[in-house]
């Protein structure tokens, strides 16, 4: 076998640029051994992963076609899972910290990072190349119209990284947009100062109704929000405010029960 062809319902844009497919994977500067390739297609980056003797290169490929095609040109690469990474045990694989990399499928990029960000305390560093406008979301301040869930979720616990931009004509097929790599790197923050779950329900809740004055968008969990946050639009608050948003509600629900 000598080609995989794309496939469409997979999301599959293979990366036909050598350079920057280098230059993807020497973005990668963690010391943790484990590395875990999402999609890898054709193998553009492991090859280069391969390149890597520090590094025990793991890949995970829905696709059977690629798979058959990795197993005949990297006879070297000894762990190749033909599974779906969005409902693999993928932790449970590694017995400690593993990193991830990959040129992630359009369609299913954001639940990776959900799937990254649910592991944070086993992912030291992710470095992905994904659609522009999520690597602008994932990357963005407060007070931006990109500014988001993943935005607040993922800074709260990963230092995060727009590292460059990569053209549409560098891919077969070309996509209709461009793309970008970014770098999340774990932070110091091992738990946060509220409770974790109903900090995440209100960034969502505040999110999904992002026009909205928080006071509108948080009365399901919260009657009387602090009057702080109450005429605030989502995109507004930091991190940090969410957190400090959270211990308040979290505060007053005690104090109601």
């Amino acid at each position: 076998m000598s080609f995989v062809k794309p496939k469409k319902g997979l999301g599959q844009h293979f990366l036909t640029d050598q350079n920057i497919a280098r230059k993807i994977v020497d973005s990668l500067g963690s010391d943790v051994p484990d590395i875990l390739e999402i999609g890898p297609g054709m193998g553009v980056l492991t090859q280069y992963l391969l390149q890597r003797p520090e590094l025990n290169v793991h890949v995970i490929e829905i696709d059977r076609e690629s798979v058959a095609y990795l197993q005949q040109h990297f006879p070297t690469l000894q762990h190749i899972w033909s599974e779906d990474f969005l409902k693999a045990d993928v932790a449970g694989r590694f017995d400690g910290k593993f990193n991830v990399i990959g040129n992630f499928p359009y369609n299913i990029s954001s639940q990776i990072f959900f799937r990254v960000l649910a592991w944070r305390n086993r992912i030291p560093e992710t470095v992905g190349m994904v659609q522009k406008e999520v690597a602008e979301r994932i990357a963005a301040s407060n007070g931006s119209k990109v500014y988001g869930i993943l935005s607040v979720l993922l800074q709260a616990f990963f230092d995060i990284e727009y590292l460059f931009t990569v053209s549409e004509n560098v891919f077969n097929p070309p996509p209709k947009v461009k793309s970008a790599v970014i770098r999340l790197r774990r932070n110091q923050v091992e738990t946060l100062p509220c409770n974790e779950n109903l900090f995440i329900q209100v960034v969502k809740a505040a999110f999904n109704q992002r026009r909205k004055m928080l006071r509108n968008s948080l009365k399901d969990l919260c009657e009387a929000l602090p009057a702080e946050f109450a005429e605030k639009r989502p995109e507004q608050l930091s991190v940090s405010d969410f957190i400090r948003l959270t211990g308040m509600i979290e505060n007053l629900k005690n104090n109601k029960a």
